[in-house]
Order: structure tokens, then C-alpha cells, then sequence
């Protein structure tokens, strides 16, 4: 690896801050299942708290890669694996963490949706290798744009759907590969996320409120400047498009993968939806232009190609409201919480979330159940496979084998997100000149996936990317 020079200095001398301190990181002395330290990964976590806690563990995996520094805005959030990694530095903010801290490896990315992709762009143009927690970015024009770097600068990428990893998802593809059950032109998705609040108003700011050592601004990052909002941090930012990608964003990167490379899919060809209004007085629905709807059904087209010559429609409705179990398999199958159904011209494919318990339904025929109880910790499994691809480098057989590197996810994530353009249409609104409200933006979106552009209506167009405070900027 390019960066074992520098790395090998690091852990001899430790770094040297300009504050005046050393980073000196932790050698883990020999003994039974001991990685010598020029054979691990010096790993930094940017989010440790929440979901970036369980990934940065994952990533040190027992010793077999060090934590050499940890960031997060929030004390208590990292308080864990702060405590868990007492060699490593700390900080509030990233941009200090990778000025200062030399020969980092690998970055770990779980923080809220907004700030993804100017850290995973930051450490990428550093030459590190990083893992992203999906969705990958908050815009289609980030996840393009992560994509490309992820290419040119020739680093290990991956995002943690770790269902990606899932042997489930592997049974599908052979199935559906086998054409099992023939041509598939519909695939229906759904979750029972949201569970935080959607469709509210933003709670109100409360400045005096603010925890002492909670670094709000570093928080909002590239999100326009807020007095301190309690009830955002550290889990309900999901509901609130500034930060958050909604339960599509949250769930379909998840719930999409089996089906999206079952069928080899590309890009959209088209999108629509319909959402839950809440109402608060007869026919006039509560306005929360803010807030990701309560519950939505979203319908995404995909073009005729080689591989599906009728073109695949993916249905997905969130809010808990799931599709209606066909007649055939009504008495064999019991829908999860969150799951898929693949209907075929000669039967169906259905799968849990993260890809678990796939089933193929066919005729009279037995159900053909793959069961992945004893497929084990998919968040250590697809986070290991990742670390280990970093030692093998770029382009190596353990990076190629990879489930969601930046050259799937981020196409991948462009489809997840495409289906937020739709939302965010049909909340929009103008009045015209009696004073009536026109939802103008309820209506089917075509999709220019090349260009990654709304073809029939261009003011939505404005949500394809977002504008960004200084200091978090990125070239989009």
C-alpha cells in the first residue's frame, strides 16, 4: 500500500501536532492472535457514536486494525469507543483530525446524511480508503461525484447496507439468474421506517438549550447556519430533508440491493409517488415543505434492456403499508416488517430485510427457503471484507469481490435518491392569482439518468444537488 511508509514512521515516532502533543497509537503487544502493526490499517472514525460507533468496532475488528483517532461532535456519543481506544486522538471536528493526524488508512463515515459526502470526498482526495454509511450521500449529484473520486483516486471504497454481504441476497441472483420464475416486471418494497417523527413541522429552536460541549455548528456542517434545535441530534434528523433522506433513504439502500443486482438494473427511466397527508382542518393539509411526508408509495420505472425486455417496476411504500400477499403463496408466506416480493411470470422471489430468508414460490412446487439464521454479523462481515480489501489494495481480487464498493453504491444510491426527487415534488406548491394552492409537481418525472436531469418539469430539478455553507463545499 502506498501510504505503508508514512505509516510505519507513524507508529515508531508518532505524530508530531502543532499544538504541541503526540499522537502516539496503540501497539497492541504479542500474543495469541496478535496482527503485527505493519500489517494493520490505521483506521480514524468520523461519526462514533450511534451507527458510526458499531462501524469504527467493526473496523478495528478485536485488534486486527488500530483506531488511530476519533471524531465526533458529540463527547457522550463517542464516549465508548473513546474510552475503548484511549490512545487515539480526538476530535470535534474532520477537517482538523486529517490535517493533523498523519499516515491515517482508512476512514469510517457514520454520521447524519448531510455530512457524508464532504468527509468521504475529504479523506478520498487524501488517498484513504473509506466506508460510508448509506445511503451513501444526501444528493445524486454527491454519490456521482463520490463515485468519480472513489475511480480516479484509486481508493478501497464501501457503503454499509451490510445486507449487501447477506448470502440471501447471493441466492437471489442465482434464482433469478436460473430464470426461475421467468421474466420479472414488478417488485414490490416496503418498510415500516419511519420510526421517528415525519410529516412535523422542524422543532423550534431553543439556543439556551444546547449541551456545553455539544459542537452544534460543526454538526449543521454544510447545512445552512441554525441556532441550536433540540430533538435533532442524535437520531430524528432522519424526517428533515436539510439533514435526513427519509425512510426511502434510510431503508431503501437496504432493501433495494437484492433486487436492483438480481436484475442487473441501471439507471431509472421515470418516477412518481403519492404521500399521506396529515390534516389539520378540513381539506387543507398541514404544509411541511421541511419534513419528509408520514408515509409514501413511490413507483420507479426502469427501461427495457437485455436483461429485463419488458423493463422492471419498482414499487415501494413506507409508513408501514405493505403490498397485498397474492392469492398463491396467501397461506405459505407471513410479510415482515420490511421486505421484497419479486413477481415473475411463473412465480414469486421474496426476501426480509437485509436480504434474509429469500423464498421462491413456484406453482404447487415446494417453497425453496434459504435460511440465514447462521449467516452471522453482516455488520462485521461486510465491514471486514472491506478493511481486508484496503490491505489487498485497489483493483484486487478481495476489492472486485466487494458488494457495495462506490462503482455499484453509487449508482446504486442515485436510484434510492431518485425516488426522494418525486417526493420533494409533490410536496411543492405555488399559488396562483385567486389565492388556491397548485401542487404543480405531482405528476410522473422521466428521468434523464446519463445527465442526471428531470426531463419533463425543470424545477425539480433544484434537489438533484443542494448549495453548501463555506468551509464544507464541494465541486458539483
Amino acid at each position: 500500500m502506498k501510504n505503508n511508509n508514512s505509516r510505519r514512521d507513524f507508529i515508531k515516532k508518532s505524530a508530531i501536532l502543532g499544538t504541541g502533543f503526540y499522537i502516539v497509537p496503540r501497539n497492541v503487544l504479542g500474543g495469541p492472535g496478535f496482527t503485527a502493526p505493519s500489517d494493520q490499517l490505521a483506521i480514524a472514525g468520523i461519526g462514533a457514536g450511534g451507527k458510526g460507533a458499531s462501524d469504527l468496532r467493526n473496523a478495528y475488528n478485536g485488534g486486527k486494525n488500530r483506531v488511530v483517532a476519533i471524531c465526533d461532535i458529540d463527547p457522550k456519543q463517542a464516549a465508548a469507543n473513546v474510552k475503548a481506544h484511549p490512545d487515539a486522538a480526538y476530535f470535534a471536528d474532520y477537517r482538523e483530525l486529517f490535517d493533523k493526524v498523519k499516515g491515517i488508512d482508512a476512514v469510517t463515515v457514520g454520521t447524519p446524511d448531510h455530512t457524508h459526502a464532504p468527509i468521504a470526498y475529504n479523506a478520498m482526495m487524501r488517498g484513504m480508503h473509506v466506508y460510508v454509511q448509506k445511503p451513501l450521500t444526501h444528493t445524486l449529484a454527491e454519490a456521482r461525484l463520490l463515485t468519480k473520486t472513489a475511480a480516479s483516486q484509486k481508493v478501497v471504497t464501501q457503503m454499509g447496507n451490510q445486507g449487501g454481504s447477506n448470502p440471501g441476497v447471493l441466492k437471489i441472483i442465482d434464482w433469478v439468474d436460473q430464470k426461475r420464475i421467468g421474466t420479472i416486471k414488478h417488485v414490490h418494497v416496503w418498510t415500516n421506517r419511519p420510526v421517528w417523527p415525519q410529516g412535523v413541522k422542524m422543532p423550534a429552536a431553543a439556543p439556551d438549550q444546547k449541551p456545553s460541549d455539544l459542537a452544534w455548528d460543526l454538526w449543521l456542517g454544510p447545512a445552512k447556519k441554525i441556532p441550536f434545535t433540540p430533538n435533532l441530534h442524535p437520531f430524528n434528523w432522519r424526517g428533515f430533508w436539510e439533514y435526513g433522506t427519509g425512510a426511502l433513504g434510510d431503508m431503501g439502500c437496504h432493501l433495494f440491493d437484492a433486487p436492483y443486482k438480481a436484475l442487473k438494473l441501471g439507471y431509472p427511466s421515470a418516477v412518481q409517488c403519492s404521500v399521506a397527508d396529515v390534516y389539520t382542518r378540513m381539506w387543507v393539509p398541514e404544509y411541511t415543505p421541511e419534513a419528509c411526508p408520514l408515509a409514501t408509495r413511490v413507483t420507479i420505472d426502469f427501461p427495457k434492456d437485455d436483461h429485463n425486455p419488458q423493463g422492471v417496476v419498482f414499487e415501494w411504500t413506507d409508513g408501514g403499508i405493505q403490498p397485498a400477499i397474492p392469492d398463491e403463496i396467501a397461506d405459505k408466506y407471513v410479510a415482515d416488517s420490511s421486505g421484497v416480493m419479486m413477481m415473475g411470470e411463473h412465480g414469486i422471489i421474496t426476501a426480509d430485510t437485509y436480504g434474509n430468508h429469500p423464498r421462491l414460490y413456484i406453482g404447487g412446487q415446494e417453497v425453496d427457503h434459504l435460511n440465514t439464521d447462521e449467516a452471522g454479523n453482516l455488520d462485521l462481515i461486510h465491514n471486514q471484507n472491506w478493511t481486508e480489501a484496503c490491505k489487498a489494495g485497489f483493483g484486487s481480487a478481495q476489492h472486485k469481490a466487494l458488494t457495495a464498493s462506490f462503482d455499484y453504491a453509487g449508482p446504486f444510491t442515485e436510484t434510492v435518491l431518485m425516488g426522494n426527487l418525486a417526493i420533494k415534488a409533490h410536496q411543492m406548491r405555488r399559488e396562483d392569482s385567486e389565492g388556491n394552492q397548485n401542487y404543480f409537481g405531482r405528476k410522473k418525472l422521466y428521468w434523464d439518468g446519463a445527465n442526471m436531469k428531470i426531463t419533463n418539469l425543470d424545477e425539480v430539478n433544484q434537489f438533484v444537488s443542494k448549495t453548501y455553507r463555506a468551509g464544507f463545499e464541494l465541486p458539483i
